[in-house]
């Protein structure tokens, strides 16, 4: 796990055992700044956690969907809440996000996210968190998770379809999830951006005997990826089905509406298709449209993240087949991701 110098440092104080086993001692959260909250989390870690409770957590949670409301013409609230009943598991979460697409006038993200930990035991607030940091890691270490289970061993090249926010952490977490992993292509409509995240993950990336670099022309690199990463929110399909080479695992992480769509249907139609839970057939517009257009039925979906967990499903079943792995998120990822921050910072 990453580790960093004072971890508390500048947060608030709190003198009492705020451990799972005596939250009836506490009497105020703690804050976990930003800065702790990279200290404490690591893609390698959180990975495993996923992995390791998934399954058992995911079936005593009750995760009602997502809660939009409109602040504004074009801004929203949103809230994802989920608590457990299960007294082995004693925590309710709630993730407060805004969406105020505007800001990029005022040079501000027009995403920012809070997340708050209570116990389902007392009712009481037992820690707030950065939201939007929180979501970077735990949706890259879904796509981590899979990679894990759907790529093949001998993967040794990374292809990254854009070079946003998330980029860096799906980078890490693809790494974390399979270390034969050598090569990092990555591509972004705006070359320069590609070109510096290269050089950042060349320089501060932390893995040593990997190789970092951009690329232009997607249709060039895009049948050299054993593991074709996607984080954008085109609309226009990215990647070429017949481009993906034979062996290959496609990660799709951008879309969450109809509109969007990062490959196209031929993709669809010659892997075998995954996804991190149901809401995805609803929601994410590769899967959509091809419900809609008779590439493939819903029936086809070859399983979810806890199935594949379990082994009640098969992941990949040879070489040279092509796994397809599509996540739309839940607020059940949030809230592990969240358990790991809080217990780790109580025993650090």
């Amino acid at each position: 796990m990453a580790s960093a110098p004072n971890p508390r440092k500048n947060e608030s104080p709190n003198k009492n055992d705020t451990s799972p086993n005596n939250l009836t001692t506490i009497t105020s959260p703690i804050f976990i700044s930003t800065e702790s909250l990279h200290s404490l989390l690591s893609h390698q870690t959180l990975i495993h956690h996923l992995q390791s409770s998934l399954a058992t957590v995911s079936s005593t949670l009750q995760t009602p969907i997502r809660q939009s409301y409109a602040v504004s013409s074009s801004s929203s609230l949103l809230l994802m809440p989920s608590w457990s009943l299960s007294p082995s598991f004693p925590y309710i979460g709630v993730k407060l996000v805004t969406y105020f697409p505007h800001n990029s006038s005022l040079n501000l993200p027009g995403v920012h996210g809070s997340y708050v930990l209570f116990s389902s035991t007392t009712g009481q607030a037992l820690a707030s968190m950065d939201g939007t940091v929180l979501t970077l890691y735990r949706t890259s270490c879904v796509s981590g998770l899979a990679s894990k289970i759907l790529a093949r061993n001998d993967s040794e090249t990374l292809v990254m379809v854009g070079a946003g926010t998330l980029a860096p952490h799906l980078i890490k977490a693809h790494l974390s999830a399979r270390p034969s992993l050598r090569r990092v292509i990555i591509w972004n409509r705006t070359m320069e951006k590609a070109q510096k995240l290269a050089e950042e993950m060349q320089e501060n990336g932390g893995f040593d005997g990997v190789s970092f670099e951009s690329n232009g022309c997607l249709e060039e690199i895009v049948g050299l990826g054993d593991i074709v990463s996607c984080a954008t929110n085109s609309e226009t399909a990215l990647v070429k089905g017949e481009s993906l080479k034979a062996g290959a695992h496609l990660d799709l992480v951008g879309s969450f509406k109809h509109s969007m769509r990062e490959c196209d249907d031929e993709a669809i139609r010659r892997g075998r298709v995954f996804v991190d839970n149901e809401a995805a057939l609803e929601e994410a517009g590769e899967l959509v449209g091809a419900f809609e257009r008779g590439v493939i039925e819903k029936g086809d979906i070859a399983g979810n993240l806890v199935e594949l967990i379990k082994g009640e499903k098969v992941g990949r079943s040879n070489s040279d087949e092509i796994t397809v792995f599509k996540s739309v998120g839940s607020a059940v990822v949030d809230i592990l991701a969240s358990q790991l921050v809080y217990e780790t910072y109580n025993h650090a």
